[in-house]
């Protein structure tokens, strides 16, 4: 649950819970003021007939004195009678006048007289209170779930425009990748803890910058300055007397694959600073394909086959495609147990290319660390045989300077190495595919 949801659900709980607590406090004390006014109205409604007794007494005659005023006078009870008991809805008067169909509160008084205590019923009528109660009854009952809509409403709003500084500053940190340090988050003009958020996170990639450079800085350096001493090697060897040719051919080995590593982690420090692309115009990567998979591979047991659709053009650098694809079909062929499968086909506006192997695959948890640097699953495999651990990783690069990507497809058996280049256009070349013994198989 986002912290934006979470919030709203909790205030909105919050205003709820205090919402029926002051609705209850309110009704309660309502109640007992309604009571209390009513009682006070029949309490008075008594004493009013208790005065209209002893007016219609007449001058000189005491209320109920000589039996001249009956005490069984409208309210009147006489001492000791039974009559209505107080709070009886239905109760009627004493002198059989009907009462009205409402709900009545009576209160019971008695008074002392020439004659004796009489007995008066005061009675005061309930509808006004039960009317307030059912207004503020129908008033809540809309009023509460409305009020918490619009509090869960500015809740969400105030959380989401509080948290939009966030949001931005989230999207950009997944922007931001190895190649892509000298971005920076947004730092918003408030004062709060987003902003020394911001400013921390711009603060850490300075860092990560700095060092990142230094890193790459250094690769560089050390593969430039490898080349040198290595081909100044490599020419001595070469020069070597016959009867040390037997050695020398061994350090030629060594050496060629020094250039090689050398070469590799210059090209990937180049990949990495970002240069430019040499592009060549429109090439038709069908014809970079079957150009790079013809090319002789330490493992002749191994049979290539590909399937390719000629005419998707690509915009780029053809040595660095020719590259990629060496890498993809190298890695493929170390790999497999007999054969390997080279397919390029168009999908929508995008070119895809697939090298499958036979071999034993690459396991699922895998699938992201072949594309490290100097990553080698296979630990047994002889350095004769094994590759260096750069050349999925360069390739990854240069499908990432091409606009494209380079990941492992779920395959069984063997393993699937995808690359995807977006088209700018489509149309159509002619291809003039290079002899060599595979089955070439041109689909238009």
């Amino acid at each position: 649950m986002g912290v934006r949801l979470s919030t709203t659900l909790t205030a909105t709980a919050a205003v709820a819970a205090a919402l029926c607590l002051a609705s209850i406090a309110l009704f309660a004390a309502l109640d007992s003021s309604l009571t209390a006014s009513t009682k006070e109205l029949a309490a008075n409604d008594a004493k009013e007939q208790m005065h209209v007794l002893k007016a219609e007494s007449g001058p000189g005659d005491a209320v109920g004195e000589k039996g001249t005023v009956s005490p069984f006078g409208k309210g009147a009870l006489p001492p000791g009678g039974k009559g209505p008991m107080p709070g009886s809805a239905a109760a009627g008067e004493d002198d059989g006048l009907p009462v009205p169909d409402e709900a009545m509160f009576m209160v019971r008084r008695t008074f002392e007289t020439e004659n004796g205590p009489v007995t008066v019923i005061g009675r005061a009528s309930m509808a006004p209170a039960t009317a307030a109660m059912a207004t503020l009854r129908n008033l809540l009952i809309p009023g509460v779930p409305a009020l918490l809509a619009v509090v869960a409403l500015f809740t969400w709003l105030a959380v989401g425009r509080v948290l939009r500084p966030v949001s931005a500053i989230r999207a950009k940190v997944a922007d931001i990748t190895a190649n892509g340090l000298h971005e920076r988050v947004p730092e918003p003009d408030t004062r709060d803890e987003i902003a020394a958020l911001a400013r921390t996170v711009n603060a850490t990639l300075d860092r990560l910058q700095t060092s990142v450079d230094a890193q790459r800085q250094f690769v560089a350096d050390a593969a430039h300055e490898l080349r040198s001493p290595l081909a100044i090697l490599r020419t001595r060897l070469e020069l070597a007397r016959p009867a040390e040719k037997p050695l020398a051919t061994a350090a030629l080995d060594d050496v060629a694959r020094l250039q090689s590593l050398a070469a590799d982690l210059l090209l990937l420090a180049r990949l990495d600073a970002g240069e430019p692309l040499s592009r060549a115009g429109e090439l038709d990567l069908a014809q970079v394909v079957a150009e790079e998979a013809v090319r002789k591979r330490p493992r002749p047991d191994v049979h290539v086959c590909l399937d390719l659709t000629p005419g998707l053009l690509l915009d780029g650098s053809a040595d660095q495609l020719r590259r990629l694809v060496a890498n993809l079909v190298d890695n493929a062929v170390r790999h497999a147990s007999a054969s390997v499968h080279v397919t390029l086909m168009s999908s929508g506006d995008h070119a895809v290319l697939d090298v499958v192997d036979d071999g034993p695959g690459i396991p699922p948890e895998h699938h992201t660390t072949v594309f490290e640097r100097f990553a080698r699953l296979d630990h047994a495999r002889t350095r004769d045989t094994g590759g260096s651990g750069l050349g999925l990783p360069i390739a990854r690069n240069i499908a990432r300077a091409h606009g494209g990507t380079v990941q492992v497809v779920p395959h069984s058996p063997g393993a699937r190495l995808r690359a995807v280049f977006p088209l700018p256009e489509r149309s159509v070349a002619s291809v003039a595919y290079p002899p060599g013994d595979l089955a070439v198989r041109a689909r238009v």
